[in-house]
């Protein structure tokens, strides 16, 4: 586990320079996310900064690396928000009885977090008995199995998603898809050569701001005409059906 959230502390300071992708994803969610929010894997804030620029009653932020949860809770001092925000330094399963009796969550958002949980049907499970009635799971995870490499194995990665496969597991545990899009067409080119055919293990902060500023812009706006046939990711939102 300490392997994990070293790398993945790596991989946040990459992605930290991907502002136009974090808001991309959180306007796709934007039309579907309730007042009560809950982010598993929050990692060290930077999606949480942006849930915060909306109109929400709590959020509740659980981070379960040491290191990552002090910059976490230092981002949320700083942000001084309107909203109540709760931290908690711990994993979902040990805090989810927790959050659903003092919050009543209708909203939980797992940002490229599911993939790293081995049991993915179990969370999924855990979720939904969370959410308070017709409350919403907001899910963003990497797509195509033939794009594993080197850099999944880095960073613990359990898999990469196929459509059908995500569907059938959040059906299976009572969800009913509202949406289940690919997710940037654009960049599976580039990311096959860089980590399958370069087999390359990080992720390179220009790169990744480069990418940020001049393809994210382009392959957003053609995405929001056009539904794309694949994408290197997959973004689901899903909602608890009755008992």
């Amino acid at each position: 586990m300490g392997k994990e959230f070293f790398y993945a502390g790596r991989d946040l300071e990459a992605m930290s320079f991907a502002a136009n992708y974090h808001r991309w994803i959180l306007s796709a969610f934007a039309p579907y996310l309730g007042t009560r929010m809950v982010e598993v894997g929050a990692g060290t804030g930077l999606f949480s900064e942006l849930l915060l620029t909306r109109p929400a009653e709590s959020l509740a932020l659980v981070e379960p690396s040491d290191a990552m949860y002090r910059v976490l809770r230092q981002r949320v001092e700083q942000l001084r928000p309107a909203a109540e925000v709760r931290t908690y330094n711990a994993i979902f399963v040990d805090v989810a009885s927790r959050l659903k009796e003092e919050q009543r969550p209708d909203s939980i958002i797992y940002v490229n977090v599911l993939e790293h949980i081995a049991d993915d049907a179990l969370e999924l499970r855990l979720i939904r008995q969370t959410l308070a009635d017709r409350g919403r799971a907001f899910i963003f995870v990497p797509a195509l199995p033939w794009l594993y490499g080197n850099f999944d194995r880095e960073v613990s990665h359990f898999r990469r998603y196929t459509k059908p496969e995500l569907e059938g597991k959040c059906r299976r545990e009572g969800f009913k898809i509202l949406k289940l899009d690919y997710f940037d067409l654009m960049g599976v080119l580039p990311w096959w050569v860089q980590y399958r055919l370069l087999r390359a293990s990080t992720l390179n902060p220009r790169a990744v701001r480069i990418y940020d500023r001049y393809a994210v812009p382009v392959t957003r706006a053609i995405e929001s005409v056009i539904t794309p046939p694949l994408g290197k990711n997959l973004l689901l939102i899903v909602e608890k059906t009755d008992d």
